[in-house]
């Protein structure tokens, strides 16, 4: 194979998973629009729409297997590809975390504790995946060093928020008069609210695997990764 149609190929990979990005950024909006908005189409639009993602997800594991088999690339090349796997790998996974969010906007018939912003910590963890797309899609190492420290905001951000949940659960009286049905509702809220902000966590976690395998392929640099 002639080294230019490689170099398309491999250009061809690196526009299919920014595309596959902004598949799975739409998915994850739509999950936080869903839980906000306690939207049932919505919610089961992301959770139908996982098989879409899914065979993106797919195609671009077998078109990395396909390039690493038709040439032995150079090392940038090397490089590209297996980040490229692993930025697939960590969309995918936060994919169905967008999934997760439309089961709980399904499960979700108010909101127990509305002090807790969910949708203020979401906004950043939507940044973070953005950000490390651009950076990936530009090259950008700079950029992979400030979404590790996004990161630690929103560690805050979701520690605060857990917390917060839980004391407000120990502090709030329960009525001698609520039925054991309705102290069940109670904790089965709780429990969603603390999976919920949990997730939102993991795909800010994931962000930043993408860029680390971005600062690995632009630099040959793993110091995030670690």
């Amino acid at each position: 194979m002639a080294r230019e149609s490689y170099q398309e190929l491999l250009q061809s990979l690196r526009e299919d998973v920014l595309y596959m990005s902004e598949v799975v950024l739409e998915r994850l909006q739509m999950g936080l629009r869903a839980l906000e908005s306690k939207d049932e189409d919505l919610a089961w639009d992301v959770i139908e729409g996982d098989d879409e993602v899914n065979q993106l997800y797919l195609d671009l594991e077998q078109d990395c297997i396909d390039l690493l088999a038709l040439q032995q690339p150079v090392a940038s090349d090397l490089r590209l590809i297996a980040a490229s796997f692993k930025v697939i790998t960590d969309l995918e996974r936060i994919a169905d975390l967008a999934t997760n969010l439309g089961e709980y906007s399904l499960e979700a018939e108010r909101d127990v504790f509305p002090e807790v912003d969910i949708q203020a910590i979401a906004d950043g963890v939507v940044d973070m995946i953005e950000e490390s797309m651009m950076a990936y899609a530009e090259e950008d190492a700079e950029r992979c060093y400030a979404i590790a420290e996004m990161d630690d905001d929103i560690d805050e951000r979701c520690e605060a928020a857990s917390e917060t949940v839980v004391r407000e659960l120990i502090e709030r009286e329960i009525d001698a008069e609520s039925s054991d049905a309705e102290i069940e509702q109670m904790m089965a809220d709780v429990s969603r609210l603390l999976l919920t902000i949990r997730d939102i966590e993991r795909v800010g976690d994931h962000a930043v695997n993408i860029a680390a395998r971005t600062l690995y392929m632009v630099e040959n640099d793993a110091d995030l990764i670690y």
